[in-house]
């Protein structure tokens, strides 16, 4: 029986920056092999410098690799021109980043709805789809708010609904508990695990924090751009 591919994956994948001022250049990423399965939680922790933010820009497509490739559902990113990439990263690819970029002008919402209406969905659309999206992060009550009236824990629910409104293949988040205290921060978490485990929405978290990343299902964990460790596999030597 054939074994179903990772939904989201890397081979040999590598990313180096040029230095400055006629220094070398850095490698940031080194030969990282990959594969997430539909329905995962993994989280990809590390120290500072490690290559973990690096990687997780890479598989959702922001930064292109200097080698290797990244396949989201069977697709290669790095064979796509700009304008499809775009197309993949709005449609396919859900981000939550730490520092919620939601548009202080607009409604949570219409902050919500915003991927859709890129799209050119009827307007009817997107807000029904915003409102049940909201409803999955429990902020449908504060649907008409604007940001700088909601918590930094309600922002940051609010950017996870807009995550999901497209029904992505994949969540990535960027140290989404970044900003937060204690209590917000363990909200946030116990939040994305429950998307795994009741609607089997597939998420990769890149944290810096042992406690957000024991929540996860999976912890990979990066050294000087390689994987060190996996707790779906065994450690690397």
């Amino acid at each position: 029986m054939q074994m179903p591919s990772p939904i989201l994956g890397t081979e040999r994948l590598e990313k180096t920056f040029a230095g400055g001022d006629g220094e070398a250049t850095v490698a940031a990423v080194r030969g990282v092999t990959l594969g997430v399965d539909r329905g995962q939680f993994v989280a990809i922790t590390g120290a500072s410098g490690s290559g973990k933010s690096t990687l997780l820009h890479m598989l959702g497509g922001i930064t292109r690799p200097t080698a290797g490739r990244v396949l989201l559902e069977g697709v290669d990113l790095a064979t796509l021109d700009d304008d499809a990439l775009a197309a993949i990263r709005r449609r396919r690819i859900g981000f939550v980043f730490q520092r919620y970029n939601l548009l202080p002008e607009l409604s949570l919402v219409e902050n919500v709805s915003l991927p859709l209406a890129l799209d050119r969905v009827a307007p009817a659309r997107c807000e029904a789809a915003a409102l049940a999206a909201l409803e999955a992060v429990g902020m449908a009550h504060r649907a008409t708010h604007r940001p700088d009236g909601l918590s930094g824990g309600e922002q940051q629910r609010g950017a996870i609904a807009r995550a999901l409104v497209t029904d992505p293949a994949v969540v990535l988040a960027d140290e989404p508990t970044g900003a937060l205290d204690s209590a917000n921060s363990a909200r946030v978490v116990e939040l994305l695990a429950r998307l795994v485990a009741d609607r089997g929405q597939t998420v990769v978290l890149v944290t810096h924090d042992p406690t957000v990343a024991a929540a996860a299902g999976r912890v990979v964990r990066m050294r000087d751009g390689e994987i060190e460790s996996d707790s779906a596999g065994n450690p690397r030597p």
